[in-house]
């Protein structure tokens, strides 16, 4: 489909977050994002953030609600910092295939960083509930709430 972007599918996995019918380690939510660990991250506080609005990516997605993702993955970065003790930050976004996006609603990957520590591979390894428990706790700590 050169030139043009497939319909949104209503039945992808974050969809499916955003409705409560799969669980996710929510850290964030507002009236139009949601944010939540990635449950394969490539680094400690890999963090999503993701519309509410049904867009399958950059392409698709309203200038307004993009702003609100672009916002909220600011919140998140900035807590990050302060909850990993980062030294960085990678904010990371892909819109289909060809550039890597693997589900197909629109996501912000927010990975706080320290020198020296090597991001994984995508996908490479499922992380720990307790662990991921625990990353979550400190985020939203660090969000103040």
């Amino acid at each position: 489909m050169v030139g043009t972007v497939p319909a949104y599918d209503d039945q992808n996995a974050f969809a499916k977050i955003l409705r409560g019918e799969l669980p996710c380690f929510k850290v964030y939510e507002d009236a139009r994002t949601f944010a939540f660990l990635d449950i394969m991250p490539r680094v400690p506080g890999h963090t999503l953030v993701i519309p509410k609005a049904p867009a399958r990516g950059i392409l698709d997605i309203s200038a307004d609600d993009l702003a609100e993702v672009a916002r909220t993955a600011k919140t998140i970065a900035i807590a990050a910092m302060k909850a990993f003790d980062a030294e960085g930050i990678i904010v990371q976004q892909f819109s289909e295939a060809a550039s890597g996006q693997v589900v197909f609603h629109l996501h912000m990957h927010v990975m706080p960083m320290k020198s020296g520590v090597d991001l994984l591979p995508p996908q490479s390894r499922k992380e720990d509930a307790a662990v991921l428990d625990n990353h979550a706790a400190r985020l939203i700590a660090a969000l103040g709430g």
